[in-house]
C-alpha cells in the first residue's frame, strides 16, 4: 500500500469532511482536519487501519493552537501519519482522543497544562507536569500577544 493510498482511504471514508492531505516525504503523510472531525479521523486510523499513537503535540501559531496526533504504521510502506487540527486561542478546545485511544490521556493532560487546551470528554484533566502553585490561566507554551 503506497502513501497516496492512505490519503485516498481517509478521504473515501470521510467524503463529507473538509480536509487537506499531503505526502511530505516517502514515509510521512499530513492530514489537516477541522477540529470537530479530528476524533473520527484519528479513530479510523487507529481502530480500522491499525495505526499506533506515537504521541500528540501542540504548537502555538499565529492562527491558533495546532494539535497534532502522530500515528505510526510500522508494517506499511507509509510510516508516520499526522492528523493536524487547529483550535482557536480564544476558545481552545477539541474532542479528546482518550475516548478511542486510552494512551492519549497522558499526552492530552500535558498539552492541557502547557497550552490550556480543553480536551472535551477527557476522563481526567488534572494537572500533570505543572506545580500545584502554578497560576491558573497561565500556560508556559503560549506566546504572549504583543499589543
Amino acid at each position: 500500500m503506497a502513501e497516496e493510498d492512505i490519503i485516498q482511504m481517509v478521504k473515501g471514508r470521510f467524503p463529507d469532511k473538509a480536509m487537506e492531505a499531503r505526502q511530505a516525504s516517502p514515509n510521512r503523510v499530513y492530514i489537516n482536519v477541522k477540529k470537530e472531525d479530528a476524533r473520527d479521523v484519528v479513530g479510523y486510523l487507529f481502530q480500522e487501519l491499525g495505526g499506533r499513537l506515537i504521541t500528540a503535540s501542540g504548537v502555538d501559531t499565529r492562527a491558533g493552537i495546532e494539535i497534532l496526533y502522530h500515528m505510526a504504521f510500522d508494517k506499511k510502506q507509509y510510516k508516520i501519519v499526522t492528523v493536524r487540527a487547529l483550535v482557536p486561542k480564544a476558545f481552545p478546545e477539541i474532542d479528546s482522543m482518550a475516548i478511542v485511544i486510552p494512551g492519549a490521556a497522558w499526552i492530552e493532560r500535558e498539552i492541557h497544562d502547557l497550552f490550556g487546551v480543553n480536551f472535551i470528554g477527557h476522563p481526567d484533566l488534572r494537572r500533570l507536569i505543572l506545580a500545584d502553585d502554578w497560576p491558573e490561566g497561565k500556560y508556559p507554551y503560549l506566546r504572549e500577544e504583543k499589543a
